[in-house]
C-alpha cells in the first residue's frame, strides 16, 4: 500500500472518494445519534427512528446531507491523507524508508497527531451538521424567555413558550453566515475541545483495530487484504472507535447544538457537571447503540473505497 515517496496525493484522492460513498450510508443514522444526544422527546432509539418518520417521512432521516457531502468529503480526504503520509514520514525518519512496516508507537503517534489535525476542519463541520439536523427540535422553554421592560429598566420574565419546528437556519451557508455574525468565528469551533477528547484517543482505537484485524485476516504477511477483509476490519474498528468515543461525543453535541438565544453550556467542565446531575451517568452512552450499528457499515463503506481507490491510482 506503501510508496517509496514520502508525501502521496492519492490518499488524499482515495479518502475523498471513501468519505463521499460513507457520508450516504451513515447519514440516516448519524441523524438519530444527534437527536437522541441533544434533542428532547425522545425515549430510546426505536422512538427517535419512529419519530422522525412520523413527522418529517424518509427525507427527516437526510436533513442536512449536502453540507456532509460536501464537506465531510473533504474532511475524510484530510484525515487518511493526512495519516497515510503520517506514516510514511515517520518510517522515512525513523528507519530511512517510507515503506518500512510502522511500529504499534509510529501508529499510535500518527492516529493522534490524525485526530488533533482534523478538529481544525471537523469542528466547523460537525457544527453546521449539527445545527442543520437540530432544525425540527421545539427552542425550548429553558432557551426562551419572552420579558417585558418596566419603569426602572429591569426585565421580568413573563413565561416560557415552546415554539415547535422553529428554523433559525436556511441551509449550511445561511448557518455559517449567522453563527459569524453572532458569535464570531470562534462560535464555529464551539465545542472543539470536546471533539479533541474524542477524536485524538478515537482515531488512534480507528487506526489501530483496523491495521490489526487486516493483519489477521490475510492469508499471509506478504500478500494484500481481501476486500472483504477489509470491509470486516475497517467496520469493526468503526465500531469500536464510535463506542468508546460516545462520551465525548455526547459532550460535543450537546454543547454544539446548545441554543442560541440562551446558553445552557458554559464550557465542557459544565456541560459534564450539569448533564450528569439532571440525567444521570447513563446520559453519557446515549446513542452508544446507535454509534455502534452507525459505525459499521460507513466505516466498512470508507475503508473499502479508500483502499480500492488506491489499488487503481496505483496500478495505473
Amino acid at each position: 500500500m506503501q510508496s517509496s515517496k514520502s508525501f502521496q496525493l492519492d490518499d488524499f484522492i482515495a479518502g475523498w472518494i471513501g468519505g463521499a460513498c460513507s457520508v450516504v450510508v451513515g447519514h440516516p443514522l448519524d441523524t438519530v445519534k444527534t437527536r437522541l444526544q441533544a434533542g428532547k422527546g425522545y425515549r430510546n432509539t426505536f422512538h427517535c427512528v419512529l419519530t422522525i418518520y412520523r413527522k418529517e417521512t424518509v427525507t427527516g432521516f437526510f436533513k442536512g446531507m449536502s453540507f456532509p457531502l460536501a464537506s465531510i468529503t473533504v474532511y475524510n480526504s484530510m484525515v487518511f491523507g493526512f495519516f497515510s503520509n503520517t506514516q510514511r514520514f515517520i518510517s522515512k525518519f525513523r528507519h530511512g524508508d517510507g515503506r518500512h512496516p510502522c511500529s504499534m508507537l509510529d501508529l499510535t503517534v500518527a492516529s493522534m497527531l490524525t485526530g488533533l489535525v482534523s478538529v481544525g476542519l471537523g469542528a466547523p463541520v460537525d457544527l453546521v451538521k449539527i445545527r442543520l439536523q437540530m432544525q425540527t427540535q421545539s427552542v425550548l422553554a429553558e432557551n426562551l424567555h419572552l420579558a417585558a421592560n418596566v419603569s426602572n429598566g429591569s426585565n421580568i420574565p413573563l413565561r416560557s413558550v415552546d415554539i415547535p419546528n422553529q428554523r433559525l437556519y436556511r441551509g449550511p451557508i445561511h448557518c455559517i453566515s449567522s453563527i459569524l455574525q453572532t458569535e464570531g468565528l470562534q462560535g464555529l469551533y464551539r465545542g472543539a475541545g470536546a471533539m479533541i477528547l474524542r477524536d485524538v484517543p478515537g482515531y488512534t482505537l480507528y487506526f489501530i483495530p483496523y491495521t490489526i484485524f487486516c493483519d489477521l485476516l490475510k492469508p499471509d504477511t506478504a500478500s494484500s487484504p481481501h476486500p472483504c477483509s477489509i470491509w470486516l476490519a475497517g467496520g469493526l474498528a468503526g465500531s469500536i472507535s464510535w463506542v468508546t468515543a460516545t462520551p465525548a461525543d455526547v459532550v460535543k453535541s450537546r454543547m454544539q447544538a446548545d441554543a442560541q438565544l440562551q446558553r445552557k453550556y458554559r464550557g465542557i467542565l459544565h456541560c459534564i457537571i450539569h448533564s450528569y446531575k439532571t440525567e444521570g451517568a447513563q446520559v453519557f452512552f446515549r446513542g452508544a447503540s446507535v454509534n455502534a450499528i452507525r459505525g459499521f457499515p460507513m466505516s466498512a463503506t470508507m475503508f473499502l473505497t479508500y483502499e480500492l481507490s488506491l489499488r487503481f491510482f496505483r496500478g495505473l
